[in-house]
């Protein structure tokens, strides 16, 4: 079934405002509704150009299959199944879309002075100094450069779920061996991150659950964005989110760190998180397919050559469950695509057809 929403008024107090110009989206309608079915059976894109959202369409075509793929997957989290159309305010786990939100916390610490990028993360977590780790430093972190050699994705989660606190799971992963000299190595991971989020905690005070409600959520008026009910965070992908509290997020980014007229990060901390990290003194160690070509930053990739206010390559951080959220400063505009599916064999390809067929439409 394909639903078209329209509003006629702003969606929340406070979130982007949803008017719809006269466009031609019927090759965007088209592409969903083709592409829904490869895409976990559900889908919705929303783009937002100009101060307010210009294109947002939902598709449902969840066939038997996906339906008991989605009832197993809900049980396992403890939840009811949700086979509802995806609406701008539905839940979804994100995986690594959480990237982006969490560098964009760590980087609230640095704008207000209590933490520098080359700052080593020994200073604030000694029992990375005792495993030979402290001098990585938040940079590093941010852009997954520790040289720590991290667990399987499997074993990783697993042992997070077993995990009591960020203390502990500081001390997992103090053990980790090494894999190459920290900034020399890249290797997308959760573990960058989340030292990153341990090291935020200890400046904060306060749990990373907290200091993103606080610092990132609620200014940004994403009231129903979360990281869960685990004991402890994982900043690198353990976010959940909906497709307009996500947007709000990138009109931030797009807005150079202002949302409706707050000052959320300052342009020079958005400068930094768009810089390419990869440079060719760095060794990949392992890079997900869908990156492509891309270069990374802080919890984001970007281009390898210039910044993204310079090129037509746009800033983004896709998730292991298919949602695709994106900023393209070159034709002014963000959009994400929120859906869940695991089978990521032509992804890549997907995402470049949705962004030249988006990037038609805008202009």
């Amino acid at each position: 079934m394909k639903l078209n929403i329209l509003f006629a008024v702003l969606l929340v107090c406070g979130s982007v405002s949803a008017t719809f110009a006269q466009r031609d989206t019927k090759k965007l309608d088209t592409w969903l509704d083709d592409e829904a079915g490869e895409m976990g059976g559900r889908a919705i894109l929303m783009v937002y150009k100009d101060g307010k959202v210009i294109y947002n369409h939902s598709v449902n075509k969840m066939n038997m299959r996906q339906k008991m793929v989605n009832k197993f997957i809900t049980k396992r989290q403890g939840k009811i199944a949700d086979q509802d159309d995806y609406t701008p305010t539905s839940r979804e786990a994100i995986a690594s879309c959480s990237k982006w939100l969490s560098a964009a916390l760590v980087m609230t610490f640095v704008d207000e002075g209590k933490l520098k990028l080359t700052d080593t993360v020994g200073k604030f977590l000694p029992v990375l100094s005792a495993g030979g780790k402290g001098n990585i430093t938040i940079g590093q972190c941010l852009s997954h450069q520790t040289g720590i050699k991290p667990l399987s994705l499997k074993d990783d989660l697993q042992e997070l779920k077993n995990t009591a606190n960020m203390d502990e799971a500081m001390q997992n992963i103090a053990k980790l061996d090494m894999e190459g000299q920290p900034g020399r190595v890249f290797h997308y991971s959760n573990v960058g991150l989340q030292i990153a989020g341990a090291v935020v905690e200890k400046i904060g005070g306060k749990t990373f659950q907290t200091l993103f409600a606080e610092r990132i959520a609620k200014p940004l008026n994403m009231t129903n964005t979360d990281w869960g009910t685990g004991k402890v965070a994982l900043p690198a992908g353990g976010g959940i989110s909906t497709p307009q509290d996500y947007l709000n997020f990138l009109v931030m980014i797009l807005n150079k760190g202002e949302f409706n007229g707050k000052r959320i990060l300052s342009e020079s901390s958005i400068a930094q998180m768009q810089i390419n990290r990869i440079t060719a003194d760095v060794k990949v160690a392992y890079s997900p397919g869908e990156a492509g070509n891309m270069g990374y930053g802080y919890g984001e990739w970007v281009s390898k050559s210039a910044s993204a206010a310079d090129t037509g390559l746009p800033i983004s951080s896709p998730g292991l469950f298919g949602s695709f959220p994106w900023v393209d400063y070159k034709n002014g505009y963000a959009a994400i695509l929120m859906t869940f599916y695991i089978n990521n064999k032509g992804r890549n390809e997907r995402y470049k057809e949705l962004k030249g067929l988006v990037n038609e439409m805008v202009k």
